[in-house]
C-alpha cells in the first residue's frame, strides 16, 4: 500500500488536544454525534498505528474508507473547537 487518503468516521466529538495529535488530518464534527477524520496516510503500519490509538482511547469507530480526491471533501460539520471527549 502507497500513500492514500482515508475517511475515518467514529462516535462522538473529539478532545481538542486529541485533535491536535491528529496532525495532517482534518477533522470536523458530523450529524448524528459522528466525528469525520480525513487525512494521508503513508502506510499500513500507519493505518493500524492510527486505528489502534483510537481503539486505545476507547474510541468507537464507525468506517474507514480510502477515498479518491473527488470524494475527500468532509461533509458539511461543525468546527472541533467545542469537543469534550478524549
Amino acid at each position: 500500500m502507497g500513500a492514500e487518503t482515508f475517511e475515518i468516521v467514529v462516535r462522538g466529538t473529539l478532545s481538542p488536544s486529541l485533535v491536535a495529535a491528529l496532525d495532517g488530518f482534518t477533522v470536523s464534527r458530523i450529524e448524528n454525534g459522528m466525528t469525520h477524520l480525513v487525512g494521508l496516510i503513508l502506510d499500513q503500519a500507519q493505518l493500524l498505528g492510527v486505528l489502534e490509538g483510537l481503539r486505545d482511547l476507547t474510541i468507537e469507530l464507525i468506517s474507514v474508507n480510502r477515498v479518491t480526491p473527488e470524494s475527500s471533501q468532509a461533509p458539511q460539520g461543525h468546527d472541533m473547537e467545542e469537543s469534550t471527549n478524549d
